[in-house]
């Protein structure tokens, strides 16, 4: 619990009508949510007005409204507070409900179209074998310590956040690693975090649906290193052409990291295959589980952080040589008898899926790849034709199919992603709209020492088909087709 003045005082406020001096129990965004003591913040969103639930909200016991518009008829037992812009306002009075939690904590944040997820989960992983107890906020899940709770947006909504954090910082956690998503920087859910660190991966194409241009994405991943601190520092891969992009206006601590640019933390790679990788970093010979040059560029980001958060270097090197990514990021598995490769891969952009695809042609250039890939419904519309494209063209045979179709038709997804598509790109397309059909229908199609790439899902355990979501996943499905092949 607390008092409403101790919430706004961080916050700029156009009017105040009613007392600031009264307690609040707890925050919402969700008008379903209210009961006595409450505080309601209402959000303008794309499908709904938050101002028009306040009634209801009021209705069940709602103390304090926060606001861009006040209501016509003002209730004198209820405080309403007017700003300029609501979702601006939520991570901030979150923050100060849940005492500040980040100010306990070490927060360093990933951003970027590839690799969040992976660079998250490795500096997770590495902090706590190096003594420091984290937690841990990614799409595949978060955890405080070694508890585990599942995710279900890349980012928390600002004052699920904000909790997170305070448990965290209960629980003794001194860091914590994140994914800090474009949408999630656009409509304020990293409000009242602060950073110790941020980290820029790479940027392509994705998330036009939500952006509309590739120039406004880039612009809203940069607003995240626009405003770290000075007391912070911004860490970016040199090797991507935005990446400095990215730190123009940071006042933050700039450092960079790559294999092709001289910078802070270079690295280089020796060998490539599917045990794993050698390379140089910083000077220093190591070989890591991880496989392909994506993964080089993740570890190069994971060491760099750590340095910059003065771990040693020996230790952080060690330490990471030991371990795996993320899951469902370039998971192997063997079908024995039939000696089938099968890999499961998030991969859901076209840069993505054609890195996964070039990794795979270094190991085995004699190899034919089948690659299992669709695109989700209710989302960027505009890489479906690029993702067929690129799988059409690094794989022997492509099977286009359904990922989350979500709202939409599935046929229709698929006729998105085959329009643009060569008559020879054509040829090397199979069409099969049911996913476990496709899974079923690769493997099937294997021959000795081929590979099977089952992309765009990686560690989900679902698939969301006309709003309901229901099991599957691409794991379960390859192992269960291998083991009737092996036996």
């Amino acid at each position: 619990m607390k008092r409403l003045k101790e919430l706004i005082q961080e916050v700029s406020v156009i009017s105040i009508q009613g007392h600031t001096d009264i307690a609040v129990n707890e925050l919402i965004i969700d008008s379903r949510k209210a009961k006595p003591g409450a505080l309601f913040f209402a959000q303008k969103g794309t499908l709904t007005d938050g101002h028009q639930y306040i009634p209801a909200v009021i209705e069940a016991g709602a103390v304090a409204i926060v606001c861009s518009q006040l209501p016509d008829s003002l209730s004198p037992e209820v405080t309403y507070i007017q700003v300029a812009d609501v979702s601006a306002v939520v991570g901030i009075m979150a923050a100060a409900f849940y005492d500040h939690p980040t100010k306990k904590l070490k927060v360093i944040g990933v951003t970027g179209t590839n690799g969040k997820t992976t660079v998250a989960t490795l500096l997770y992983k590495l902090f706590n074998e190096l003594g420091e107890t984290s937690g841990l906020v990614s799409t595949v899940e978060n955890k405080i310590g070694a508890v585990v709770a599942p995710a279900t947006h890349t980012t928390p909504d600002a004052i699920s956040l904000q909790a997170l954090f305070r448990q965290m910082a209960d629980q003794g956690c001194s860091y914590a690693f994140m994914e800090v998503s474009s949408h999630a920087i656009h409509q304020h859910r990293i409000g009242g975090t602060h950073f110790q660190g941020g980290i820029f991966t790479n940027i392509t194409h994705d998330h036009l649906d939500y952006h509309k241009t590739f120039d406004e994405y880039i612009r809203v991943k940069k607003q995240f290193f626009d405003h770290l601190p000075k007391t912070a520092f911004a860490l970016t891969n040199i090797d991507d052409k935005r990446g400095m992009v990215m730190l123009q206006n940071t006042k933050a601590l700039k450092k960079a990291y790559g294999l092709r640019i001289p910078c802070d933390v270079k690295g280089r790679v020796f060998e490539n295959n599917l045990t794993g990788l050698i390379m140089s970093v910083d000077g220093q010979d190591v070989h890591f589980r991880m496989s392909g040059l994506f993964n080089a560029y993740n570890l190069l980001a994971v060491y760099g952080a750590a340095i910059l958060c003065g771990k040693d270097k020996i230790d952080v090197l060690t330490a990471l040589s030991n371990m795996q990514g993320a899951a469902g990021r370039f998971e192997t598995y063997h079908s024995a008898k039939e000696n089938i490769l099968g890999i499961v891969d998030y991969a859901h952009t076209p840069d993505a899926l054609q890195n996964v695809l070039s990794t795979i042609k270094q190991f085995g250039q004699q190899a034919n790849i089948i690659t299992v890939i669709g695109c989700g419904g209710d989302r960027d519309t505009t890489k479906r034709s690029e993702m067929a494209k690129v799988a059409c063209d690094l794989s022997y045979k492509a099977i286009l199919t359904s990922d989350n179709p979500r709202s939409e038709d599935p046929e229709a997804i698929l006729d998105d992603m085959e329009a643009g598509l060569t008559p020879g790109q054509m040829r090397k397309a199979l069409r099969i709209s049911d996913r476990k059909a496709a899974i079923k229908t690769a493997v099937s199609m294997a021959q000795e020492h081929d590979v099977i790439l089952i992309a765009g899902k990686g560690h989900e355990t679902y698939q969301e088909i006309k709003g309901v979501r229901q099991h599957f996943d691409d794991k379960e499905v390859l192992l269960e087709m291998f083991n009737l092949l092996d036996k």
